[in-house]
C-alpha cells in the first residue's frame, strides 16, 4: 500500500479493479481546510484520461506493471503469437488488446504492458509509425489533381488507407498506427 505522498508520474494504481497510470499530479495546500492531491490518471486498458482528487494521506494500492518487448511471429486459432526477444518465450495475445493491429506484420516489435504479479498481458502498443508496402492502388489520372486529392490503397498487411494520388503500387509508405493516416514515403 502507498499513500498520496508516494505519488510519482508513471506510478500504476489499482482503483476498483481497474489499472491506472498517473500522468500528472499536484499537491495542494489551501489556506483553509485539509490538503489534497489533484491527479490525472490514464486507464491502462482503454487509454482514457480521468481526473481524480484525493484527500492528502489516503492509502492507495500500487500495482507493478512492466513494459516488455515482443516480436510478432504469426496468427493462429488462439490469437496472435509473440516471442520475447531475450528469453524466446512465446505467448498468445488476443488481437482485441492491440491497437492498430491491422498494421502489424511478421517480425514487427511491439511493447506489451504486463502485470508483474500475475504475468497477464494488459495491452500492446505498436510503434507510432510503421513502413508498409502498397500492394494495390488505382493509377493516377493526369490532370486529376484537385487540392489534397486522395485515393484508396491496400497495404501488405491487408489494411486499407487513404494516400495521395502520386503513390503507386509497390511503393513503401509510412503510416501512423494510432489513426491509420498516411505520413509520407518511407526513407530508404
Amino acid at each position: 500500500m502507498a499513500t498520496t505522498a508516494d505519488f510519482r508520474n508513471g506510478m500504476c494504481l489499482d482503483i476498483d479493479g481497474t489499472y491506472y497510470v498517473i500522468v500528472e499530479f499536484l499537491h495542494v495546500k489551501p489556506g483553509k481546510g485539509p490538503a489534497f492531491v489533484r491527479s490525472k490518471l490514464r486507464n491502462v486498458a482503454t487509454g482514457r484520461v480521468l481526473e481524480k482528487t484525493w484527500t492528502s494521506g489516503v492509502k492507495v494500492e500500487e500495482v507493478r506493471i512492466e513494459r516488455r518487448p515482443y516480436q510478432y511471429l504469426y496468427k493462429d486459432d488462439m490469437g496472435l503469437v509473440f516471442m520475447h526477444p531475450e528469453t524466446f518465450d512465446q505467448i498468445h495475445i488476443p488481437a482485441e488488446s492491440i491497437e492498430g493491429v491491422e498494421f502489424l506484420k511478421e517480425g514487427d516489435m511491439v511493447e506489451a504492458m504486463v502485470h508483474a504479479g500475475s504475468e497477464t498481458i494488459l495491452t500492446c502498443e505498436l510503434p507510432a509509425h510503421v513502413d508498409l508496402q502498397v500492394t494495390y492502388t488505382e493509377p493516377a489520372v493526369k490532370g486529376d489533381t484537385a487540392t489534397n486529392a486522395q485515393k484508396d490503397a491496400t497495404l501488405e498487411t491487408g489494411a486499407q488507407v487513404r494516400v495521395p494520388l502520386f503513390i503507386e503500387t509497390g511503393e513503401v509508405i509510412t503510416i501512423d498506427t494510432r489513426d491509420g493516416s498516411y505520413q509520407g514515403r518511407a526513407k530508404s
